[in-house]
């Protein structure tokens, strides 16, 4: 199955909770979900079925999906990646997620959305330890320094994002000098500082079946 075409509120609304795909709007009184706080469709209002065990740990899985816009099979390579790992699978699959070049650059405040960092990376605006990054799945490394190039920087587009970028506050393990629209991963995410409403165990056990 290809990318997720339709409107990005939907998702939101089928999940029942704010996703945050759409930046500042998910912020403001149009939000789709604050509007209609029920699950899209003819019948959505008045849909009132119990969901399985199994349907929750579904859930969840397209949520985390969808927050990170990871399609299927991405996500499943991930959960193995993270399976492999020494650690709590969980927590190690949500670190790998929080590790997406396009993730980053949403987290730097480099972006309103992580549908925007894609957007920009696809675009070849970044680069990574001062060579083009144009792939959104890239995970950096402890070290690794994500620039917006050169010849991005004069745009009116980088300008509002610099302004924007003066206002938000990176999570700890990721340093950011706005001025000159760069980052630096200072480490790897831990659990509590991975702000997302996600209950990982519930993906865990979904794939454990």
């Amino acid at each position: 199955m290809g990318r997720y075409t339709e409107s990005v509120c939907r998702q939101c609304r089928r999940e029942g909770v704010k996703l945050f795909l759409k930046g500042d709007r998910c912020y403001s009184e149009k939000c789709a979900i604050e509007k209609k706080p029920y699950i899209p469709g003819a019948h959505g209002r008045d849909r009132r079925s119990k969901v399985s065990e199994y349907g929750i740990q579904l859930r969840e899985k397209q949520k985390t999906r969808r927050i990170y816009g990871v399609l299927e099979k991405q996500f499943r390579n991930y959960f193995e990646d993270a399976d492999r790992k020494q650690g709590i699978t969980g927590e190690n699959l949500l670190i790998l997620l929080e590790r997406r070049l396009d993730n980053v650059v949403y987290r730097l405040g480099f972006a309103s959305s992580r549908k925007e960092a894609r957007q920009l990376v696809n675009h070849g605006h970044f680069t990574l330890n001062g060579h083009k990054a144009d792939i959104p799945s890239m995970l950096v490394k402890i070290g690794d320094v994500i620039q917006v190039r050169d010849n991005s920087k004069d745009s009116p587009k980088f300008h509002m994002i610099k302004d924007a970028a003066t206002y938000k506050t990176p999570p700890e393990w990721l340093s950011v000098n706005v001025d000159a629209l760069a980052g630096n991963v200072m480490a790897f995410p831990t659990r509590d500082q991975i702000d997302t409403t996600i209950n990982e165990q519930l993906i865990v056990e979904l794939y454990s079946r």
